[in-house]
């Protein structure tokens, strides 16, 4: 079964001098999906991010967004036509008040969604006369949210959008994810907050160093991924666990920590033929992401 996809990538890359931010990155996203982007400081998210808006050209590579090739002008422009962004500065003019960059923005877009605006509005409670440059960096995410939500467009790009979110307006964020989702409007959100991606997210993409390392239904994980626990009796080095389904393996001293995603029984029976105790538990996306970033190259 083949999925269409609303951002690809082939070879992408992005240096800045000595320093590689995006090394041959090669992803995709579907359409009508959640998709986490997952990594650590640093990682390359949010390169990755301006290359796809065509804020930043690549170094090398390849990427299309709805079709559209991100290193062309003319077809970048139809990106941002059709997409909307939420990024960490929330670049917002803070000379306007509420309501005017409300009547500003709304005037770009024939196809605005004016119930979307009035809900979130309600929901959100931003006061239309005030400066934005006045409002909390709370009240600011909302905005932005506000201005991208009620264009409804076909993709929606956010970089950390729970950032200065209070717990609250945290839950209402993602029930608005999952809502515009089901309204036929594809995701893309990256997140320090592993448990909302956990919660919302149909599929994660995890990247370190620049690479991809991850690219997997959150379902997929959650069901067939476990934590392998092994001591073994035997003095001298912990024999060799490579075998199929271990995505990583960290050994201290007589102790080995096994992360696999398939071929659970026979790990454990290999393991248990070397005269091994084992144990085998559950993972949840946090202990999935420390094993894979701290044992990313």
């Amino acid at each position: 079964m083949t999925h269409e996809l609303v951002i690809e990538t082939h070879g992408l890359s992005r240096r800045y001098g000595t320093v590689e931010a995006v090394c041959d990155l090669s992803l995709t996203v579907e359409r009508h999906c959640i998709t986490g982007f997952l990594g650590r400081n640093g990682a390359g998210k949010s390169t990755t991010i301006k290359m796809l808006l065509g804020m930043i050209r690549p170094t090398a590579g390849v990427g299309r967004v709805l079709g559209y090739d991100i290193t062309d002008p003319a077809q970048s422009l139809e990106i941002r036509r059709r997409i909307a962004y939420v990024g960490e500065d929330k670049g917002l003019y803070g000379y306007m008040t509420v309501a005017d960059l409300i009547r500003f923005t709304r005037s770009f877009y024939p196809d605005w969604q004016s119930q979307i605006e009035a809900r979130l509005l309600r929901e959100y409670q931003l006061p239309l006369g005030r400066k934005v440059k006045a409002l909390s960096k709370g009240m600011r995410t909302k905005l932005a949210l506000l201005l991208a939500l009620a264009r409804r467009p076909e993709l929606l790009i956010l970089d950390e959008p729970s950032e200065g979110l209070d717990p609250v307006s945290t839950e209402e964020l993602l029930q608005t994810l999952q809502e515009v989702r089901a309204a036929g409007t594809s995701v893309f959100f990256s997140s320090h907050q592993l448990s909302e991606v956990e919660r919302i997210a149909d599929r994660v993409l995890m990247i370190d160093h620049g690479q991809l390392v991850m690219n997997t239904l959150l379902g997929d994980l959650l069901n067939n991924y476990r934590n392998i626990n092994m001591e073994f009796a035997a003095q001298g080095p912990v024999p060799a666990l490579d075998l199929a389904g271990v995505e990583r393996t960290r050994i201290r001293g007589r102790q080995a920590w096994v992360l696999a995603s398939s071929n659970i029984e026979g790990i454990v029976a290999h393991a248990r033929s070397l005269d091994a105790i084992v144990q085998v538990t559950p993972v949840n996306l946090r202990d999935v992401f420390l094993d894979i970033v701290r044992e990313a190259p």
